[in-house]
């Protein structure tokens, strides 16, 4: 008889006991409410279940699955991964399976070239998206006069200046409204690869069709049907390059998307100054040659693995076992993985059994769990446009010819942006690892909010000074330096990781969309915004926002560093009213006497209990020995 699916108010007040029921059946022991964690417990899901329980639940397991000519492999990647510091005492491991389990550790960087092809070849597409955003800019200073909507000199209007923001949000838009909601439906039938293939038709086409425009509109359609690409893209990349990464380098790897986004910017700015003498059709260059990134991901997606946990979710488990042999240095490292995940997709199905694409939508605001991550990834992508990196990635030209800059040195100034913001994403690929994607947000955006306001305050000096223009650049490019190790990298890579296999796409189209729609709000806006603050006020305008994103993200973004993303459900079960008060009553009193009153004897209590082993343990182990 199959087992009676629980209501979700049953189990928010009673899953401990539901799922004790099962586990006791099974071999396991009490499990963690994963809605209600208020004893912020991590656990394995394989921790203390006796040998022969778990070689029996494995034999079951692999004879469902049809791999029983993998079922030794499987029992011993079971054994790795319920204890996983004790591998060296597991007598079934031959040394060459032991070594590469150190070599997780003591060198995390050595995995298989088909990993890193895979996570950077389709990072590749984020430069389309920095690529465009600075064509724009660069062609802002052109297109708006040929079309007849001159936004700046005598001839500027309120009205010409809406429909240049309208047009520079026109990706942003489409993404919001169509791009990121279809992102969920394709994945379904497509899978990962296909989706990614899809955009990139769109990341191509479009691009060149917006270089042959005739007018505003017609500019405005194309830049539409981009956003379509943009927005699938950028819902499935990071979640693509999460799922096939392992724990200890995810978050290098996954921001690899964010070091090809500020790649593109970089050879936006580049492609602006190549064309800037080359006369009328410089605009349609700009906004032209933001295709060439499109090329390769178009061309080189099928030579990628699926994601293993893609195939794991259509239950296509002998897939998911060759996509993780083609991701993982051995077999036993692939076995390992395949039924942790699968021990923790099964915790996840306690929870939130079957659902349609409206469900899941509905359930990233009603299933505790999942409306967790849905508020940290919202906040993450909000304080994205909060923090102002946009308005320099979208009308720098314009800002600096504001400053008192010719053309072309408004080009070479927005160059200058561009590289600063290219070159100081490299720390992050090993500082979100190492210290946290949360430790990076809380200390960078104080620091953005400071050189914001500083560059605003820098258009008071007199325009005829020549410290006027330097001094607005210099706090400008500070400010990206501060931007593209921390808020740069984290929201894509937090968001791809915080949600439950079963509303990974569905959660990302909500955070990429979040993302984009007030990115168009701000492209919208922004000129206007000048028009009627001036820079001082609106540079200031954007400093204070700086300082309210950084509250939110204080308050409701937990840490992720380090977790597999199934271990994440224990982490997101902690009700948002017990992080935030351990928040401002532990960690924040803490932070005031250690680093305010230099009192080195101060000890915070930690907020999360870890019972069993988990993955980040066998660092501890491996560490340990090593030393």
């Amino acid at each position: 008889m199959a087992e009676e699916k629980p209501t979700i108010a049953q189990i928010d007040k009673s899953s401990d006991e539901y799922g004790a029921a099962i586990d006791a059946e099974r071999g396991h022991p009490k499990s963690i409410n994963l809605n209600r964690n208020v004893t912020a417990r991590i656990q394995n899901p394989l921790a203390g279940i006796p040998r022969t329980n778990l070689f029996k639940n494995v034999e079951d397991f692999a004879v469902e699955v049809g791999m029983t000519e993998q079922t030794s492999l499987l029992q011993k990647g079971a054994l790795v991964a319920q204890d996983p510091p004790a591998f060296e005492s597991v007598e079934l491991l031959d040394e060459a399976e032991k070594d590469a389990l150190r070599n997780e550790v003591l060198h995390k960087w050595r995995q298989p070239w088909s990993l890193y092809f895979t996570v950077v070849l389709c990072s590749i597409g984020a430069a389309v998206q920095g690529w465009d955003q600075t064509g724009s800019n660069g062609a802002n200073l052109s297109w708006p006069i040929e079309f007849g909507v001159p936004d700046t000199g005598d001839n500027a209007t309120d009205y010409n200046t809406w429909i240049v923001g309208i047009v520079n949000a026109g990706p942003y838009i489409g993404s919001a409204l169509l791009g990121c909601w279809l992102s969920d439906p394709l994945n379904f039938v497509f899978g990962r690869r296909g989706v990614i293939f899809f955009s990139a038709i769109f990341c191509l086409i479009p691009v060149i069709g917006s270089a042959f425009c005739q007018n505003w509109q017609q500019l405005f359609v194309t830049r539409i049907l981009l956003g379509i690409g943009m927005g699938a893209k950028a819902s499935t990349v990071p979640i693509y390059a999460a799922e096939n990464c392992p724990a200890a380098i995810r978050g290098g790897l996954v921001m690899s998307w964010q070091m090809w986004t500020a790649f593109g910017i970089f050879l936006g700015f580049c492609a602006n100054l190549a064309v800037y003498k080359v006369g009328d059709i410089a605009w349609r260059l700009q906004l032209g040659s933001a295709f060439i990134p499109a090329v390769p991901l178009v061309i080189g997606v099928y030579f990628c693995p699926e994601s293993p946990r893609w195939y794991i979710k259509k239950g296509r488990y002998q897939d998911a076992f060759g996509s993780l042999c083609r991701l993982r240095n051995i077999p036993l490292q692939a076995a390992r993985d395949l039924y942790y995940i699968h021990a923790q997709i099964t915790e996840e199905a306690r929870i939130i059994g079957k659902n349609n694409y409206v469900t899941r939508f509905i359930e990233l605001f009603t299933i505790p769990r999942v409306r967790r991550a849905t508020l940290a990834s919202f906040v993450v992508m909000l304080a994205q446009q909060m923090c102002g990196i946009n308005i320099i990635a979208f009308y720098s030209s314009t800002v600096f010819k504001e400053a008192g800059a010719g053309d072309l040195q408004a080009l070479l100034a927005s160059f200058g942006f561009g590289l600063v913001n290219f070159v100081f994403a490299w720390p992050a690929v090993w500082t979100i690892d190492t210290y946290g994607r949360r430790a990076l947000l809380l200390f960078t955006f104080p620091q953005m909010a400071w050189t914001l306001l500083a560059a605003g305050l820098c258009f008071i000096i007199p325009e005829e000074n020549r410290a006027h223009l330097g001094m607005i650049a210099f706090f400008i490019f500070l400010f990206a330096a501060f931007y593209s190790p921390g808020e740069g990298p984290v929201p894509f890579t937090y968001s791809a990781e915080v949600f439950p296999l079963s509303h990974r796409e569905v959660g990302m189209s909500w955070a990429v969309a979040t993302c984009l729609f007030w990115a168009a709000m701000l492209s919208i806006t922004f000129p206007r915004l000048l028009r009627a603050f001036h820079p001082v006020g609106a540079f200031s305008f954007y400093a204070g926002l700086n300082i309210t994103a950084l509250c939110l993200i204080f308050l409701f973004v937990p840490e992720t560093k380090q977790r597999t993303l199934e271990e994440l459900d224990y982490v997101f079960a902690v009700p948002t009213r017990t992080h935030a008060s351990y928040q401002l009553k532990k960690a924040l009193p803490w932070w005031i006497k250690r680093y305010i009153m230099r009192r080195k004897d101060v000890r915070l209590e930690p907020l999360y209990r870890f019972e069993g082993v988990t993955a980040a343990d066998q660092v501890i182990a491996v560490k340990a020995m090593a030393d």
